[in-house]
């Protein structure tokens, strides 16, 4: 089906699970679609695109993509989980695919910029786990808590703390130092250094 498909925004949404059978070493996909229909021309298209992180990953972990119409704008959400190690990419263009291949191309960057230590992961890799979040919709213009995430704090080093944030495109990262097994918090400066944030008794 050709791209023309994507000129109205589709109210039909679907939730296709792929998931690597038994010998083929694939990551498990999940793609969802929210006020679009997720054909197999669409499906096959964000399953052959992730295919090419698969070489870093050996087939290890799981990924979500979300792919979004809000009017004119087409975007694509995808999120990897490697034992506990967390990649986001998220990019809007007004073509769907051209926005899949641009967030594609950004995780590739990110996964270069930190082969050896994702490289580490991989090899210890064990069964992943998503972090849990709730949203509200707003009811009015009064600033509130519209999202809650839940998600294990694995032990680590600051080091991989800022790998981790730099992965999810964040500011600032909440996480269990190895050290103390206290929560620290990493965060970058404006002057593109980076800060640590540690409790004291």
């Amino acid at each position: 089906m050709g791209r023309s498909c994507f000129a109205g925004v589709l109210s039909q949404k679907a939730n296709i699970i792929v998931k690597g059978t038994k010998g083929d070493e694939r990551m498990q996909i999940t793609v969802r679609g929210k006020n679009i229909e997720i054909t197999d021309a669409l499906r096959d298209y964000v399953l052959k695109k992730l295919k090419r992180l698969d070489r870093y990953f050996d087939g290890a972990g799981e990924g979500q993509a979300t792919l979004t119409v809000e009017k004119d704008r087409h975007r694509v959400e995808v999120t990897i989980n490697v034992n506990g190690l967390m990649l986001r990419g998220e990019e809007t263009s007004p073509d769907m695919y051209a926005s899949i291949d641009l967030v594609v191309d950004k995780l590739e960057k990110q996964v270069e910029r930190y082969r050896t230590k994702i490289s580490k992961r991989v090899r210890t890799a064990g069964p992943a786990t998503w972090p849990q979040e709730a949203r509200e919709e707003e009811s009015d213009d009064t600033p509130r808590v519209v999202r809650n995430k839940r998600f294990p704090m694995k032990p680590m080093m600051v080091d991989e703390a800022i790998m981790q944030m730099n992965l999810l495109g964040h500011d600032f990262f909440v996480f269990s130092s190895a050290e103390t097994e206290q929560v620290n918090v990493v965060y970058r400066r404006k002057d593109g250094n980076y800060g640590l944030i540690e409790p004291v008794n």
